[in-house]
C-alpha cells in the first residue's frame, strides 16, 4: 500500500474510532506525544487525547471526514480534510462542519497521527 493510501485510511480510521466511543488506549492511531486542538478542549499526550476524545463523544456521533489532501516530507505527512461531525443528543442532532489540519508520522508500527487540529466553520442544532 502507498503512503497516500494508507494515510488516507488512517484519517477513515480517525472517525470510525471517534464513533465506537475511543476503544483501546489509541496508540494505533497516536503517536506517544500527539495533541488534540479542537473545540471540545487542547489535550497533549496520547493518554490525555483518549480521555478528550470519550469525554466529548458520549451520545452516538457520526463522523464523515471528506476529501483529504495528504502531503507526504519524509516520515512526515500533512493532511487537511472536510469533515462532518453529527451528534446524536435525545432533544435532537447538533451539526458541525469543520476542517480537520492533521499531522502524521511514520513510526515502526506505522504511520500514526501526531496532530489533531480542528477549525470550525458552522454549526446547526
Amino acid at each position: 500500500m502507498d503512503h497516500v493510501q494508507e494515510l488516507s485510511t488512517l484519517v477513515s480510521r480517525l472517525g470510525r474510532w471517534l464513533d465506537d466511543k475511543s476503544p483501546g488506549d489509541g496508540r494505533a492511531l497516536f503517536t506517544e506525544d500527539a495533541e488534540a486542538h479542537t473545540p471540545g478542549g487542547v489535550s497533549k499526550g496520547v493518554d490525555a487525547l483518549v480521555e478528550q476524545a470519550r469525554r466529548n463523544h458520549a451520545v452516538p456521533t457520526q463522523h464523515f471526514i471528506t476529501g483529504p489532501l495528504i502531503d507526504v516530507d519524509g516520515d512526515t505527512a500533512l493532511i487537511s480534510a472536510n469533515l462532518l461531525a453529527v451528534f446524536a443528543h435525545e432533544g435532537g442532532p447538533r451539526l458541525l462542519g469543520e476542517r480537520y489540519e492533521l499531522r502524521a508520522a511514520r513510526t515502526r508500527e506505522g504511520w500514526r497521527l501526531s496532530r489533531v487540529q480542528a477549525h470550525p466553520i458552522w454549526e446547526a442544532a
